[in-house]
């Protein structure tokens, strides 16, 4: 560490300026007038943007959102003006200044009160507040429920999440003077942000640079265009400058997405073996005014819910709807949080019916290696039962109870089914990278795959120099320039160890080739007989010559060569059938399963977590250190989600948009966490490996909730389980 990364927040350009967003006062109203004479008439202002400074494009998901709005607002996140000034603090000021005059319109802000009959249309030219309904099924439910010999029902309300990125967003815009835009910007999708800034901007594409610096965490936030990035540069079009607009941690809470809250139905059955017959669930989520990635959300959690455990007959059913509220977008697990958690709560009340000790009937209902799932998914490499196997094996040391009478303990599993290589959410689901060594041994690799803090750039790096014979140190990453770097969807999915790191090693073979075929004519045998190590190309003698000079020889020649591999992966995978929702979306598949000892004190409603044991089959470690690095800071946010975090909305308005008020688990909260990693060796994945990104998040919660009904006999059903709900529902059991 060497304190040195350019974020965002560090940026200077020559001559750059400052931008602030005026967002609306309301949450539905229509806009009658706006002055801005107050902000431009303030010293340091360099100009106003209004929606007439914006193409009236619509951009988005369902093209239902403008930069800049005109006519009417539909949140109190909507971006009415920005203002461009010389500092940060006039721009902000400045935007308070600006005058605007409502009418007040009627606003919803709940699903039920959304799809009423008669209720205010947030978008007037649909037929309601309805936005899609998501349903699968497989096999027969009405046969499942006959077979069972027990049947569990419980439904679950989770909240509103904040990414909490250490860094918030940070955009840098710069028109040069071919009316090229650069925007530097924390996305973690510059390909797709490129052509999405385009069309909301009304620019061909090819005119647009992303470079992406330092970035300072993401979890899905970046995952989408949202108006600050066209209004970013509208801003440095009309003040014929680089402007850099910067978010405050409240316009964080108030204007970036969030995770989408749920309220959700199971109801499962099981037969007296052990065997699993149905699941049949229903939800409702809350997607705010805008659309974005929160409502493709259902379609992981139908994954869960059809494809975790093997169960035979599933109905699923899941209901978007419009609100005023805020907008919700993808999170780090994007839907395993919230399908874990209903999930594996029925899991749990089954065994307890069935007098089946919980791990053990998850291990009877197992999913299994080299089998394909009723939905389609082909799970290859499987650790589930060793994952659970573990966890049996660390729950044969039993709890001690406290001395104290009112402080109870108890122990809880919990489980997640997470694509382990990327989704194809596109028609391609690829990564490009070029591999190619320079006249001293040095290897650079160019590659689509970015990098959000997540350490893949060592992981990608570590892959190469195993190939071509080097140290990792020797291995340089570039990936931040979309003039530069290869083309690659995006950072999610947890895909990047896995598709990128294939693509990372199929060019690094390339690139090896070129060099074994130089060495072949200066060693003698022939290139499958050499092998790289150390820097030297080795022949099976014992005769070496190194890199360096290898590829020297390459260059200075009449026929001169460059070493140079290239690949682009693109995995065996298929887009999901948009009907029957029946496809194979990922390469592999990921397995966890969390287990939490947990201490209730039954005065206070307070939950101390002591322990977390995380078993994830991970394919293999390629650094291991960087895998529990990944599954460790999942458990934060996952404890967060169980425990303390929800952004509160009211009429549409957070009321904690800090993190005062915001709780998240710090280091000082976090429990003894003891790491088994579970190497199933993935055939498709690079030296075996499956992505591990989102796993460590996905079922905390779970094991959490399971833990306290250990503890204390009550179900918590609403998350976060604060000591508040914990001593209501511990009040509702006396009564």
């Amino acid at each position: 560490v060497t304190g040195r990364a350019t974020y965002g927040q560090d940026f200077k350009l020559p001559g750059m300026l400052h931008g602030a967003i005026r967002y609306s006062d309301h949450a539905h109203a229509r806009i009658l007038s706006i002055d801005t004479s107050k902000a431009e008439a303030l010293e340091g202002v360099k100009c106003v943007v209004t929606a007439v400074d914006v193409p009236e494009t619509r951009f988005g998901f369902y093209k239902d959102n403008m930069p800049l709005k005109k006519d009417v607002v539909r949140s109190h996140r909507d971006e009415i003006a920005g203002v461009v000034a010389s500092n940060e603090m006039i721009a902000r000021q400045a935007a308070k200044m600006i005058e605007i005059e409502y009418e007040i319109m009627p606003a919803v802000f709940t699903v039920a009160d959304a799809m009423a009959e008669n209720a205010p249309l947030i978008h007037p030219e649909k037929e309601n507040n309805h936005l899609i309904t998501n349903t699968y099924s497989h096999g027969d439910l009405e046969q499942g429920e006959a077979e069972s010999d027990v049947v569990v029902q419980v439904s679950c309300k989770l909240p509103y999440v904040n990414h909490a990125s250490m860094e918030t967003c940070v955009i840098v815009a710069q028109f040069d003077h071919h009316e090229n835009l650069t925007l530097w910007s924390t996305t973690q999708i510059p390909f797709l942000l490129q052509k999405d800034l385009g069309q909301a901007l009304g620019m061909p594409p090819k005119d647009i640079r992303i470079i992406q610096p330092t970035i300072g965490g993401a979890f899905g936030r970046e995952l989408d265009i949202y108006p600050y990035h066209p209004i970013a540069a509208i801003m440095a079009k009309k003040a014929q400058t680089a402007v850099r607009l910067c978010f405050s941690r409240e316009e964080e809470f108030r204007a970036g997405p969030q995770r989408q809250p749920v309220e959700v139905s199971i109801r499962a059955g099981a037969k007296n073996n052990g065997d699993l017959t149905f699941r049949d669930v229903s939800m409702t989520l809350d997607v705010g005014a805008y659309v974005s990635w929160g409502s493709t959300t259902p379609l992981v959690m139908m994954e869960t819910t059809a494809s975790f455990y093997r169960v035979p007959h599933v109905r699923f059913k899941a209901d978007c709807v419009y609100t005023n509220n805020l907008i919700t977008g993808a999170m780090r697990g994007y839907g395993n949080p919230q399908s874990s958690f209903y999930v594996e709560s029925a899991m749990d009340m089954l065994a307890e019916k069935l007098g089946m000790d919980p791990i053990q009937f998850r291990i009877h209902n197992s999913n299994q290696p080299n089998t394909t799932t009723e939905q389609g998914l082909k799970i290859t490499s499987c650790g589930l039962e060793d994952c659970l196997k573990a966890l049996a094996a660390r729950a044969e040391t039993k709890l001690e109870q406290p001395e104290k009478e009112h402080l109870k303990r108890g122990r809880g599993v919990g489980g997640t089914l997470n694509v382990g290589g990327g989704a194809r959410i596109y028609r391609s689901d690829g990564c490009g990278s070029t591999v190619k060594v320079d006249d001293f041994g040095h290897v650079s690799l160019i590659t689509g795959s970015t990098e959000i803090g997540q350490g893949s750039e060592t992981v990608l790096a570590q892959m190469v120099a195993e190939i071509m014979g080097v140290e990792v140190a020797d291995v340089r990453v570039i990936n931040s320039d979309t003039d530069v770097k290869m083309w690659d969807v995006g950072v999610h999915a947890s895909r990047t160890t896995f598709i990128a790191g294939k693509a990372a090693c199929l060019a690094a073979k390339e690139a090896l080739s070129q060099i074994f075929e130089t060495a072949s004519e200066m060693l003698g045998p022939p290139p499958d007989l050499l092998k790289a190590e150390n820097g030297q190309i080795i022949a099976p003698d014992g005769k070496s010559v190194s890199l360096s000079k290898v590829v020297r020889s390459r260059h200075f020649r009449s026929d001169g060569k460059m070493v140079h591999g290239q690949a682009f992966y693109d995995p065996p995978t298929e887009l999901v059938n948009k009907e029957s929702y029946h496809g194979n979306i990922s390469p592999a598949y990921g397995f966890g399963m969390q287990m939490a000892d947990v201490e209730v004190d039954t005065e206070t409603g307070q939950v101390k977590v002591l322990k977390l044991v995380c078993a994830k089959d991970i394919g293999r470690a390629i650094n291991p250190m960087a895998v529990e690095g990944q599954i460790e800071g999942g458990a934060q946010m996952g404890l967060g989600y169980a425990l303390s975090e929800e952004v509160v909305v009211k009429e549409g308005k957070v009321m904690n948009p800090n993190f005062v008020d915001y709780r998240l688990f710090t280091s000082a909260d976090m429990p003894e966490i003891e790491n088994i990693l579970i190497e199933s060796n993935d055939p498709e994945g690079p030296f075996g490996a499956k992505g591990i990104g989102e796993m460590g998040s996905s079922c905390v919660a779970a094991a959490v909730t399971n833990a306290i009904y250990d503890a204390v006999g009550v179900r918590l059903t609403q998350a976060p389980m604060t000591p508040e709900r914990v001593l209501a529902a511990l009040d509702a059991l006396e009564k």
